[in-house]
């Protein structure tokens, strides 16, 4: 497990699996560390995976400023990654929230980019939030689920302002409620740094659109991948962020959640493998 110092010296993690050209992964959450990943699926078949723990999560140092949390000051963490990996260019994939933080990076260092995928990636750094609407009509896909009933009730609460986050609704972020989507899921509270995500979007975090502005020349190929299941961000919000990009395409996995990796590993690493070929 390597260390490496951040530019105000916090110590950072990253793990690496697989062999093969670096593909340089950035975790979502916000905030979560980057074991959630696992190996995309198998994706480390096909390329070395370089998944960095974000600072304060896994085996990255508790920074000593906590608003170094906000996601336009890691900014920095990545291209100090980039750096210790010794790469001109790198190819990167933002998962989820990770996809805001790519998409700075990306607008910052467009020099740096090699190829970018953004996976399950709401685009808050873009300023095109999930919105409710979306996550009710892709919550409405699973009114077969026997689980279905209590769980749309506490969702539609949660959506609307008078209720929590309730464990019970997780199912709508998974493609397919099974063992393993149970086993992923009762895993995030401890992996995620609840202080560092309440951080991650503050005030000052997004630009969208002088961000906006700076995607447009970007000259790297993207490739933006949404769930077909997935209410944040929904196909059509995914295509709408492809659009943001000269040389981009979008596209959707039949039946996938916010996890696509863990719903249908062969078609996912087969079609983000064949991207970064």
């Amino acid at each position: 497990m390597p260390i490496f110092d951040a530019p105000d010296g916090t110590g950072l993690a990253f793990h690496a699996r697989g062999e093969g050209e670096p593909l340089i992964v950035l975790p979502g959450g916000p905030m979560r560390a980057s074991a959630y990943l696992g190996n995309l699926g198998g994706l480390d078949a096909h390329r070395r995976l370089v998944l960095l723990d974000l600072r304060g999560t896994g085996d990255s140092e508790v920074p000593a400023d906590p608003a170094t949390y906000r996601c336009d000051r890691l900014v920095d963490d990545v291209e100090a990654l980039r750096v210790r990996l010794g790469l001109e260019r790198m190819d990167l994939l933002g998962h989820s929230a990770g996809g805001s933080l790519a998409l700075l990076y990306a607008a910052r260092y467009p020099q740096r980019i090699a190829r970018l995928a953004l996976v399950t990636a709401t685009p808050w750094a873009l300023g095109w939030p999930a919105t409710a609407d979306d996550r009710r009509t892709a919550a409405r896909l699973r009114a077969a689920e026997p689980w279905f009933a209590d769980a749309f009730e506490a969702f539609e609460a949660w959506l609307d302002g008078s209720g929590d986050f309730d464990p019970v609704f997780v199912p709508f972020f998974h493609g397919r409620w099974d063992d393993t989507a149970r086993a992923h899921a009762a895993r995030e509270e401890a992996e995620t740094n609840d202080e560092a995500a309440d951080t991650y979007g503050g005030d000052g975090a997004w630009d969208p659109e002088a961000t906006r502005d700076a995607l447009t020349r970007l000259t790297a190929p993207v490739l933006v991948l949404a769930g077909g299941a997935d209410g944040g961000p929904s196909p059509a919000l995914a295509r709408r962020t492809a659009g943001v990009f000269p040389h981009a395409e979008c596209v959707v996995q039949p039946g996938a959640g916010h996890y696509p990796w863990l719903d249908d590993p062969e078609w996912f690493t087969r079609r983000v493998s064949a991207f970064f070929s």
